[in-house]
């Protein structure tokens, strides 16, 4: 008898302690938490500053790979975020969004400057030369390849649709896909945002 109750009250107390643990999110998008890529970037932005994942520390940042010139998937993107963003009201304030270019070649910084806050002004494009961009592409497992056209400049990229986020703590939490027209990504943001 002493036994039995010896192990209901272990038991109980790993019930107990079970509960004061916080549970985990439960997100609309992929959970990446813990992924071994996506540490940080050394990227300029379209005011000329020099910018790292820790100048956004305390912000919900969403992070997007493409390019100005691409037909359908970056502007798409963007303006789901704008709407995203309008969404969030109040909380907006709280989330940075980020257009890092795959395409320095032809996205210079007056490029990016007049592209991407057209969606909305606090948002920011950031560049590199071709080698910084390989290097941030590789780091965040972007995909990205040049594919010809009828003149040397006016090539396409295929690339990586979808965008990273990462919590105030400058961690990444999420990779979010492509095309549902920012709903979950909208949930997810609200999520993060409750937990600080």
């Amino acid at each position: 008898m002493y036994k039995l109750l010896r192990l209901l009250g272990a038991a109980l107390f790993a019930f107990l302690l079970a509960g004061c643990e916080s549970p985990q999110p439960s997100f609309k998008n992929t959970d990446v938490t813990g992924s071994d890529c996506c540490h940080d970037f050394r990227l300029t932005d379209h005011h000329g500053k020099l910018r790292t994942l820790a100048d956004f520390r305390g912000k919900v940042v969403v992070m997007f790979f493409g390019y100005t010139q691409c037909p359908d998937v970056c502007p798409t993107t963007m303006a789901e975020m704008k709407s995203v963003m309008q969404q969030l009201g109040p909380d907006a304030k709280r989330v940075q969004v980020l257009f890092v270019t795959l395409d320095p070649e032809r996205d210079t910084r007056e490029l990016l400057a007049s592209y991407v806050p057209a969606f909305d002004p606090r948002f920011l494009g950031l560049y590199g030369d071709l080698e910084t961009t390989a290097k941030t592409a590789k780091e965040f497992r972007v995909f990205y390849q040049k594919q010809p056209g009828p003149t040397p400049t006016s090539y396409t990229l295929d690339h990586t649709a979808g965008s990273y986020v990462f919590d105030p703590q400058g961690r990444v939490r999420l990779f979010a896909r492509y095309g549902d027209g920012g709903a979950n990504l909208l949930a997810d943001l609200r999520t993060l945002l409750k937990q600080g």
